[in-house]
């Protein structure tokens, strides 16, 4: 009996002694996992992981100019898509993650790899207790500036009826 309880206290003190301290994760890489997971959650079209990730008075804004949604109705937007078993795929190609002083908001911009080629995706997350969630996100198509005025010309006709009924509200 001695010698087990002996041996259990010299492997408890070896363990104890030689393990690493347990670092603490900071807020931007929770921010960087929250991103990752919430991205690849639309890959695997796993709606509750990818609606959790947001706050419920959330904004999800599109790269078409009347796509601006409440959580509520970018949900039913995307339902059809998630409904299929994959959503989109967008996979970070490069992240900025600012922090404000009092730690309880932060903001970001990413560079995407995606099926409409690079895109812009920037946000503003809050935090909810211990926990990080996205609040407001917009989406953008990036353009060359070398071919500004060729996508000027295929947009026109489809944003000029769009701009008018914007100008008359």
């Amino acid at each position: 009996m001695k010698n087990i309880l002996f041996i259990s206290v010299a492997f408890f003190l070896c363990v104890s002694f030689s393990s690493k301290p347990i670092r603490a994760v900071s807020d931007e890489e929770k921010i960087t996992l929250l991103l990752d997971n919430w991205h690849k959650a639309a890959a695997k079209a796993d709606a509750t992981n990818y609606f959790g990730a947001m706050t419920e008075d959330s904004f999800y804004i599109g790269t078409d100019a009347t796509e601006h949604w409440n959580k509520s109705e970018f949900q039913a937007f995307a339902k059809p898509y998630f409904d299929k078993g994959t959503a989109w795929d967008f996979k970070p190609l490069e992240r900025h993650i600012y922090i404000s002083k009092d730690k309880k908001t932060a903001w970001f911009d990413e560079l995407l790899d995606t099926w409409m080629k690079v895109c812009r995706g920037s946000g503003v997350l809050i935090k909810v207790g211990n926990e990080w969630k996205i609040q407001h996100y917009v989406l953008s198509m990036t353009i060359p500036n070398d071919v500004t005025s060729d996508a000027i010309k295929i947009k026109s006709p489809l944003e000029n009826p769009l701009i008018e009924k914007l100008k008359s509200k």
